[in-house]
């Protein structure tokens, strides 16, 4: 795929979910990633055959006898996506829930089955508050509206609502799915790199 580089999450059916484990190894991608010199470009998609995402790993952040470290390296690593110096697109096929829409919500472009999977903010029924960082983070979704609906009720999206309302790009069959991120990201990776991501990065105005 030449310039774009296709990162397929694999935790062994677990459904993609982020712990202290998974975000060493997001880290230490985006390490490669940010340092790959010329024109690029990243899909992110899921192996997982009903989860793109299911977002925090909840049976081992209760383990855990201070979440606070493990909160601020997510925190850190969802700005870190936002701002990544190259084209991100996410190919949703399957589920993308909570910590896996705000994964969703990283990236600069969505694309997403329409035949299967769901697109959520459970936050609100699990009784776990967004912090102030992972808001900046959501609300890089180009549909204000759809953000605030989805938020505060927790509603779960088909790819078809999700399209209709502008959380992504296109629903399309799962075939489809991950050629046509693919194709949206080398068509952006052929710009000259440091302007698009100049222009991202003034247009998300994250603080790093």
């Amino acid at each position: 795929m030449g310039k774009v580089q296709v990162l397929t999450w694999n935790d062994g059916g677990q459904g993609n979910v982020f712990n202290g484990e998974a975000i060493d190894e997001w880290s230490a991608v985006l390490d490669e990633l940010e340092n790959t010199p010329g024109k690029a470009g990243l899909v992110i998609t899921s192996d997982d055959p009903k989860f793109f995402s299911s977002g925090l790993d909840v049976p081992w952040v209760m383990q855990q006898p201070d979440v606070k470290p493990f909160v601020s390296q997510l925190e850190d690593f969802f700005i870190r996506l936002s701002l990544l110096n190259m084209p991100v697109v996410a190919a949703i096929n399957g589920h993308a829930y909570a910590g896996g829409a705000v994964l969703a919500c990283a990236a600069d472009f969505r694309y997403m089955r329409a035949d299967r999977g769901r697109f959520c903010f459970s936050e609100v029924k699990l009784g776990l508050p967004f912090t102030a960082p992972l808001i900046e983070v959501i609300r890089l979704l180009p549909a204000p509206g759809a953000l605030y609906e989805l938020a505060l009720t927790g509603d779960a999206w088909g790819g078809d609502e999700c399209a209709a309302r502008g959380v992504v790009s296109a629903a399309l069959q799962d075939k489809d799915v991950l050629p046509a991120a693919i194709a949206r990201a080398e068509q952006l990776a052929e710009f000259d790199r440091p302007t698009y991501t100049t222009i991202k990065r003034g247009l998300r105005r994250l603080k790093p």
